[in-house]
């Protein structure tokens, strides 16, 4: 909430991204940026999960700066990350608009569809 009263909302994601690294580190928080999974499908590595923040190896944080409300499309990406990884929490979320949105996410009970949706939120490096 620190992040959002002081940028206010219009700045691109990046900007909440570097502000919320400052705000957790001055919270005493430990945690990584842009941290990478890498992620395999029946034992065949598919490409990389990057986390916006990881804090005390525990919680996704996830990052939007979106004008509209936050969708179930954004929701669905937070969960497949937790779903992927078997972190027990996730946040989302979104500086765009006016007031703060955030939802805190749970993983899935069922963790045998999140295969089939890992790939559109995973980044593999082309191949030559």
């Amino acid at each position: 909430m620190n992040v959002h009263n002081a940028l206010g909302p219009g700045l691109k994601e990046i900007s909440y991204h570097k502000a919320m690294s400052l705000e957790l580190d001055r919270a005493g928080l430990g945690f990584k940026e842009e941290k990478s999974v890498e992620i395999h499908v029946d034992g065949s590595s598919v490409g990389l999960l990057y986390l916006d923040h990881l804090v005390e190896a525990t919680v996704v944080v996830e990052e939007k700066a979106f004008s509209h409300l936050l969708t179930q499309e954004e929701v669905a990406q937070v969960i497949t990350y937790l779903a992927a990884t078997r972190f027990p929490v996730g946040v989302l979320m979104n500086f765009g608009r006016q007031r703060l949105e955030y939802r805190r996410i749970l993983p899935p009970r069922d963790f045998g569809e999140w295969q089939n949706r890992i790939r559109r939120y995973v980044w593999t490096p082309e191949r030559q």
